[in-house]
């Protein structure tokens, strides 16, 4: 992976210079430690910062086309490369270099917008089209790669990470308020919007034109749902074989897209032993892998991780993870995700990726995106036990379900009375589009209570659902349940949250690339075609994946029930409220001079939680919330982000201004 900026404008003001490109990329180094190149012209720049992965001699960038009309300054890897290449070479196209980035430049030659259609992989790029004064800016079809934009009176402004605009010099951080009310609702920002004003990101699945005419946004793909009429006819054992064939292929272009040691992350779960166990059996048996343990044993899966371990033989080395570390990596975290969290898991895999990072693996496979396109999470289920519930609002026996789903929390008379109060509620809005996730976001939205009164004011007219309502397909109201609720949770929750704070961002933090198989279009499609009742069966969830996965794996890890990667939340943030940092950002003073939050009442809540031996899920949540926007705050609008200065040398550096 690398990290991109870069921008362009038609004026005369000159703020296309060496300087300030290199001060943006620098901002973010550790997206490219291997090299950096440059490229200028009256009206545009790219800069790029390279984690040499494909083509590692000979694949430095921006790199451009045979008359040097196009150049390109991109983030990613194209897993098909080798075939496109080959199509491209076929077509009359040369190329003077390996990698996969000079594919796209050809293939954008050749087919426009269309050239998206043919890659497989996960990118964030931008090709700048010298005759057509034209930028091309695109992202994949799950944003596994980020791509941030500004507009600063006439100048444009393109980059990985946010803190690379600020970098520039042109735009003042301030917070928006709607979207931290967003995040507030949805656990993180709606695609599209970023934690700053002014400040956008090119939301998964679309393409941005930016040229004198002005800027167009256009979505390419959207996550395939197909309705009854077009699902899939063919027996369960036929289902479950095309299924992992396309696993087995999508883990193989994994592999073979890189010219470095690929590892793989190994949690014990369903979903990355099952990616391990292919690696390990079918192409690598001395794969490196890496897992989390926790000194908490309500989150450890330490039992399983080595019961894999054992069953592949392979090279495994874990972390612990205690309440210390974990407060100690908070802060440094939440600058790299830009944005609050609500919480702590994040910061174990930013330490595991350091641990990557220290055995010399720059590339590792992951187990993300299983759960949302197979039918995974505890969310779908329940949804779909809520709506048989009030399908006969009058059973006594439909209820139940929610005991066998929920047997943690329905374990005695009380909780079972607290319980089933709070997942009978909304019954009657059944039929309501965010009917799955409507729970989760009114227990989110608990959280504003905590506004300043001032950030209240302001949000009086806007109603974050709303905003989101608008953006969903035309035809989505038709759906199965199953469906919409996979999309909602694909659409926010994957590509905003999963993708970016637990996954791009703490990973590339260390220079390290994650790869997901489950996310390879193909098997989305063919899953997308697959009747619900093969992905949930009862209340078996990834039914037709667990079958699929079955011959690489031991029947306790197929059968095991769904355990979703937390981290432990209250004891690590009181563990971070005894830190100078923590002290010091949740003060009176320094409640009041972000203006976000209501000082009396975060002072309770800290109080509350420092005598506590275990705080609601709803306070630690909100601490969580309430410290690491406090963070963003003072680090990016309350303090001087000035410019770093690099001593490196750009390994290319194209100059066609006129004018220096």
């Amino acid at each position: 992976m690398c990290g991109i900026a870069g921008i362009v404008d038609f004026s005369s003001n000159q703020s296309v210079t060496p300087q300030r490109l290199t001060h943006m990329i620098e901002a973010a180094p550790y997206r490219g430690p291997d090299e950096m190149g440059l490229y200028l012209d009256d009206s545009a720049g790219l800069a790029h910062a390279r984690l040499s992965i494909i083509d590692v001699a000979g694949g430095a960038q921006p790199i451009h086309n045979e008359t040097r009309t196009m150049f390109i300054t991109y983030n990613g890897e194209i897993y098909n490369y080798k075939e496109l290449r080959s199509r491209l070479v076929a077509l009359g196209h040369s190329f003077y270099t390996n990698s996969d980035t000079e594919v796209i430049v050809h293939l954008y030659e050749e087919y426009g917008t269309r050239a998206l259609e043919y890659l497989n992989g996960q990118w964030a790029f931008a090709l700048w089209d010298v005759s057509k004064k034209t930028l091309f800016m695109a992202r994949d079809r799950l944003g596994v790669r980020p791509l941030h934009y500004a507009q600063h009176k006439s100048t444009f402004l393109f980059a990985s990470e946010i803190k690379s605009l600020f970098a520039s010099g042109l735009l003042v951080p301030s917070i928006n308020v709607q979207s931290l009310d967003q995040v507030f609702t949805f656990w993180t920002t709606l695609p599209g919007r970023t934690l700053f004003k002014g400040i956008q990101e090119l939301p998964a699945g679309h393409f941005l034109i930016y040229s004198q005419e002005g800027m167009h946004i256009q979505r390419y793909w959207e996550m395939p749902l197909y309705p009854r009429d077009a699902q899939i006819s063919d027996s369960p054992k036929v289902i479950e074989l095309n299924v992992r064939d396309l696993l087995v292929d999508s883990v193989r272009v994994r592999l073979e897209a890189a010219d470095v040691p690929v590892g793989t992350y190994l949690s014990g779960g369903l979903d990355s032993s099952g990616v391990t166990a292919i690696v390990a059996k079918d192409f690598n048996p001395a794969v490196k892998t890496f897992g989390i343990r926790f000194e908490d044993a309500a989150f450890d899966e330490g039992l399983h991780q080595h019961k894999m371990v054992k069953s592949l033989g392979v090279d495994h080395t874990e972390i612990v993870a205690t309440h210390q570390s974990i407060a100690a990596s908070f802060g440094e975290v939440v600058k790299h995700c830009e944005k609050p969290l609500l919480r702590t898991s994040p910061v174990p895999l930013y330490m595991l990726s350091k641990k990557v990072a220290s055995k010399g693996v720059k590339v590792v496979l992951t187990g993300e995106g299983a759960d949302e396109i197979c039918g995974g999470y505890d969310i779908f289920k329940e949804a779909l036990v809520r709506q048989c519930i009030a399908r006969a609002p009058h059973s006594t026996l439909r209820p139940k379900l929610l005991e066998r789903l929920y047997p943690d929390i329905f374990r005695d008379d009380r909780s079972k009375k607290a319980s089933s109060s709070f997942f009978m509620q909304g019954l009657d809005q059944h039929s309501d589009m965010f009917f799955s996730h409507m729970l989760r976001w009114n227990n989110a939205k608990k959280l504003k209570a905590f506004f300043s009164s001032e950030v209240t004011a302001a949000l009086t007219q806007y109603n974050p659902l709303d905003e989101y309502r608008q953006s969903l397909p035309k035809s989505f109201a038709s759906w199965h349940p199953l469906h919409k609720a996979q999309f909602l949770e694909s659409d926010i929750f994957l590509s905003t949250y999963l993708l970016s704070s637990q996954g791009d961002r703490v990973a590339m933090a260390h220079s390290v690339e994650g790869r997901m198989p489950f996310l390879d279009h193909r098997l989305i499609d063919y899953m997308g075609r697959i009747p619900p009742f093969l992905k949930i069966c009862g209340l078996n969830e990834k039914h037709i994946l667990k079958k699929a996965l079955a011959p690489y794996l031991p029947q306790s890890i197929v059968a095991r029930t769904k355990h979703p990667y937390r981290a432990p939340i209250h004891a690590s943030m009181k563990s971070l409220l005894a830190t100078p940092e923590g002290e010091r950002l949740l003060t009176a003073n320094a409640v009041a001079t972000s203006g976000l939050f209501d000082p009396e009442r975060v002072g309770f809540l800290v109080k509350k939680l420092v005598h506590a031996d275990q705080g609601s899920e709803v306070d630690t949540m909100a601490l969580c919330a309430i410290l690491s926007t406090q963070i963003i705050y003072h680090h990016f609008c309350a303090s001087s982000l000035n410019p770093k200065e690099s001593s490196r040398v750009p390994t290319v550096f194209i100059d066609h201004r006129s004018r220096v």
